[in-house]
């Protein structure tokens, strides 16, 4: 390690405390339109597969396929895609830079949504879901870094929280686009106009994005500390002839020792051994989330169908409701996870809507609800696991070292999702085609009981975040104090 730091320089910069003390601006408006809308995509990815699910494998699709097995095998092949995806991109994005992968990761989305439109065989669509999951897997970790990295540390939780609810407005937009495209097309055209209108949509991200700068907090470690100086002074100026105050003089500065590059093994050492609480907090808040959510998403349509006779065309009117509670939650209950906090506020949403979901499980398996009664009794859940379910992608952001930061929402994503949302779908689509609610209400209390145990994990190991520097929470690899800290360069 030391080889690899040999040639570097020790220098001491205010770079993260003139970022978290700008005002809000119509430039952070810009870096969260460019980056934040990803998660659309996802939520538009997600949700077309499961209302299309019927249509895909209907006869004169073009594809030879059943509706298990989309809502199934290529559900699971995306989410482990996505797995892939995000430790290969996530590593890379600590080592090349946030903004070089972040455009990297949607250009492969786009190739591979589009290819999966011209689908003609099993096989094929299976392994367009796969990379298609690779390029939103590397968004997860490229974006969420990037984004807690350029928002000030006060609004941090309600900001992140937020973007990572805006899934579910993707979820809606799939399930209406879904709805006309079932109802104007054929069957042989209407799913592939699903797939292209996603690429569509990511084109639009993509000319947004090459606006957004690199992270100044990454040029500086990596030795581009003029380039850094260079992209805060250009968004200071931005900020504010935008807003017209004065800003203020930043205050705290921090001394670090720049490298380079730093060895994979030094960094999975650090997440391991530095922050074992840590560690195991960000496992549960990803297990619990990841089987919840993608062992019922993936199947709802077939489920609704399945149960209570809703046909295909008609199912994503439910996933669009469903959706809906989702996207409220984290608008409604963000800004309480920066002024009540993160511990009170991560615990309480997932021990509820834990609760809640055993509550509704076990009246559907009595057979107590209609199709309407179990989707309203679902987005009542949700509106509380969205908000709990977005701070968790902020848990494992902010809680590890700047040069680790990607590849450790990279590894608890992997980890999470490869655990609940591989098995889940393959475990809960069969259940669901037994047509026994008692089945279904088995795979919704795994899921249930998780999301009660992250909660449980969240008070024991949570940490107060809240309104917090990064540097604060987790203290850079490459810092130093001391004398080397002394005879630092100014940056």
């Amino acid at each position: 390690m030391e080889a690899a730091i040999a040639d570097s320089r020790t220098i001491r910069t205010n770079i993260p405390a003139r970022l978290d003390r700008l005002p809000w601006s119509r430039w952070h408006w810009k870096v969260l339109i460019g980056l934040g809308t990803v998660w659309i995509l996802d939520g538009l990815e997600v949700t077309v597969v499961g209302s299309i699910a019927g249509a895909i494998s209907k006869k004169g699709s073009g594809v030879t396929i059943s509706a298990a097995d989309v809502s199934g095998w290529a559900a699971s092949l995306y989410v482990a895609g996505a797995c892939v995806g995000a430790l290969i991109f996530g590593q890379l994005t600590d080592r090349f830079g946030r903004k070089r992968l972040f455009m990297i990761t949607l250009g492969v989305y786009l190739l591979a949504t589009v290819a999966t439109a011209f689908s003609f065989a099993a096989w094929w669509l299976y392994m367009c879901r796969f990379l298609t999951g690779m390029g939103i897997g590397g968004e997860y970790s490229a974006i969420n870094s990037a984004i807690d990295e350029l928002i000030p540390a006060r609004i941090r939780g309600r900001v992140d929280i937020v973007i990572n609810g805006t899934y579910w407005g993707g979820a809606a937009l799939g399930a209406l686009l879904a709805v006309g495209a079932l109802r104007a097309f054929s069957t042989f055209l209407s799913w592939r106009l699903c797939f292209a209108l996603g690429a569509v949509l990511g084109l639009g991200i993509l000319l947004v994005r090459r606006s957004v700068p690199e992270s100044p907090r990454w040029l500086f470690i990596h030795g581009r500390e003029r380039e850094a100086e260079e992209v805060v002074r250009g968004i200071e100026r931005e900020v504010a002839e935008d807003t017209g105050e004065r800003l203020e003089e930043p205050g705290e500065t921090i001394t670090v020792r720049q490298r380079r590059s730093i060895p994979l093994v030094s960094i999975a050492r650090t997440i391991a051994q530095r922050y074992p609480r840590r560690t195991v907090l960000g496992l549960a808040l990803f297990i619990g989330q990841a089987f919840l959510y993608n062992s019922i998403l993936f199947g709802y349509a077939t489920l609704l169908g399945k149960f209570f006779g809703v046909s295909d065309a008609d199912a994503p009117f439910y996933l669009v409701a469903f959706a809906v509670g989702n996207l409220v939650g984290p608008v409604v209950l963000g800004h309480f996870f920066d002024t009540i906090g993160r511990k009170p506020m991560i615990a309480g949403t997932y021990i509820l809507s834990g609760a809640l979901l055993l509550v509704t499980g076990y009246l559907f398996s009595q057979h107590e609800l209609t199709a309407v009664s179990l989707t309203i009794a679902w987005s009542i859940v949700f509106f509380f696991a969205s908000a709990g379910v977005s701070a968790a992608y902020l848990t494992v952001s902010e809680l590890f070292p700047m040069e680790t930061r990607a590849l450790a929402i990279a590894l608890f994503y992997a980890v999470g999702t490869g655990i609940g949302g591989i098995i889940g779908p393959q475990l809960f689509a069969p259940m669901v085609a037994t047509g026994k609610a008692s089945e279904v209400f088995k795979a919704l209390a795994i899921g249930a009981i998780l999301m009660i145990v992250g909660g449980i994990v969240e008070i024991v190991y949570g940490v107060p975040a809240e309104q917090k520097s990064l540097e604060s929470l987790a203290r850079p690899l490459t810092a130093v104090d001391g004398s080397e800290a002394v005879g630092a360069a100014p940056a």
